[in-house]
């Protein structure tokens, strides 16, 4: 049985306003414990065990800022859910500009590297931390992003997997997921009219649907349990079958 007790549980999580991030941080308060949000958009939720920064992480200076601020926490954080990110229009390398990649890297890739940095120190003294970050089937293979989305969460999964081996040791685990076709506000264009784009990308996927954010969060869930304490360095295919046929 998934351990539901989060109580005493101090969550660090970005990309809280919408789509997956917003079901992780409602799924984490329902379940106890603390969460400290970060997003760029205000986040429209009220919970008494809730801290909401709202930062572009994208911008340097509010990415330093914000690495100094989680520096000064009097409590390390036993739980880091990367989630923020950002799509690429679906284009190849010369159809997107040097600010379209430095954008999506700026966003996608370089807030994971700085807050692990910024939260891993203290999850080490304490002797234990778990860390999820929001990779993509793009992480995989070709075919599921445009070039910049790709790179970036190729990178991501690199991350996960050597701060995995690294600091096992420690008493820290890393994994990340790899959605395919989920339901959120970042895909709201796949949808708009008849919703053609939607539906073909449903015919595609095996399990002939996309997928509830709120699937991704009870994965996440389930992999910040005491349930999952053997599973380390892994990434979990959450896509209805799509990777296999394609």
């Amino acid at each position: 049985m998934i351990e539901q007790n989060y109580h005493n549980q101090k969550v660090f999580l970005t990309g809280a306003a919408s789509g997956i991030g917003f079901c992780q941080m409602k799924t984490y308060l329902a379940a106890g414990a603390e969460v400290v949000a970060v997003d760029v958009q205000e986040i429209d939720y009220e919970d008494a065990r809730l801290t909401k920064i709202q930062a572009d992480l994208g911008r340097k200076e509010e990415l330093d800022a914000l690495v100094e601020q989680l520096k000064l926490e009097p409590e390390p954080f036993d739980i880091f859910l990367n989630t923020a990110g950002v799509l690429d229009g679906f284009q190849p390398l010369l159809n997107q500009d040097q600010a379209t990649i430095d954008r999506v890297l700026s966003i996608n890739l370089q807030p994971a590297i700085a807050l692990t940095r910024a939260v891993l120190p203290k999850m080490i003294s304490q002797g234990q931390g778990t860390l999820v970050y929001m990779a993509s089937i793009a992480g995989l293979q070709a075919g599921g992003g445009g070039a910049a989305y790709t790179m970036a969460k190729h990178a991501l999964i690199g991350l996960t997997k050597q701060v995995a081996f690294d600091y096992a040791k420690d008493g820290i685990r890393a994994n990340a997921i790899a959605p395919g076709a989920i339901k959120t506000s970042m895909n709201a264009a796949d949808f708009a009219g008849e919703g053609k784009m939607a539906q073909e990308v449903a015919k595609q996927t095996p399990a002939q649907r996309w997928a509830d954010p709120q699937e991704v969060a009870d994965l996440t869930l389930y992999l910040t349990s005491p349930q999952a304490s053997y599973v380390n360095g892994t990434v979990v295919t959450l896509d209805g079958g799509w990777t296999l046929g394609h």
